[in-house]
């Protein structure tokens, strides 16, 4: 089994999914976020920021690639200001999960 993957959220993005708003998260697709790194089943760590005391606990239910231009949403723009024509790797999370 593969250790949790470490997500660290922007505080209003955290809440977000605390609060059950948000149930996707958008970021580079890349070496750190790809098919391999972000299979089906795999725990995630949602923290707020890079601390230890606000944490949340997921699971992957889906992943997709994508270049489509609804996939470039204002956060993901926000966040990856200087990307040039990025492909973008849509990770769906569960919240739900308990192990």
């Amino acid at each position: 089994m593969s250790k949790p993957l470490f997500i660290p959220l922007k505080t209003q993005y955290y809440a977000a999914f605390a609060e059950g708003r948000k149930t996707e998260e958008y970021r580079l697709y890349g070496p750190r976020s790809n098919e391999r790194t972000c299979h089906l089943g795999r725990q995630v760590t949602l923290s707020r920021g890079y601390g230890k005391q606000n944490r949340l606990t997921a699971v992957i239910t889906g992943f997709r690639k994508s270049s489509e231009p609804q996939d470039l949403t204002p956060a993901f723009l926000e966040c990856y200001p200087k990307a040039q024509n990025p492909e973008v790797a849509v990770i769906t999370l569960n919240l739900g999960f308990t192990s």
